[in-house]
């Protein structure tokens, strides 16, 4: 990834801060995704120790923002759900990177 020549821009207002993303629970998920090209149910679960219910809303919330995508399957006749990051959902993580890097900037003076 290329170094960025200037500092990273604070959002213009906190409403430009994608909620969706920036909700700790779900950047904590979407991190995970990023990293991996796909990751199921139980390993989220096992990585964040999310509840069943609690992980699941959050997943729900992030598949109707159109960041991830979901694949219902069966492996041995047992259900496995699959997760994976869209493109878009890719580029909500990096701007919200960037963005929280920017408030940082600014709040550090440079």
């Amino acid at each position: 990834m290329p170094r960025r020549s200037t500092a990273p821009a604070a959002p213009d207002s906190f409403e430009e801060i994608d909620r969706a993303v920036h909700e700790p629970a779900r950047i904590w998920l979407m991190a995970n995704l990023m990293v991996l090209d796909e990751a199921d149910f139980t390993y989220l679960q096992n990585e964040t120790g999310m509840t069943r219910g609690n992980l699941g809303s959050h997943m729900a919330k992030l598949q109707t923002a159109g960041y991830v995508t979901v694949e219902k399957t069966y492996r041995e006749q047992t259900p496995r759900t699959v997760f994976a990051l869209t493109d878009t959902g890719r580029s909500a993580v990096i701007r919200w990177r960037d963005q929280m890097a920017g408030i940082v900037a600014m709040l550090s003076g440079s």
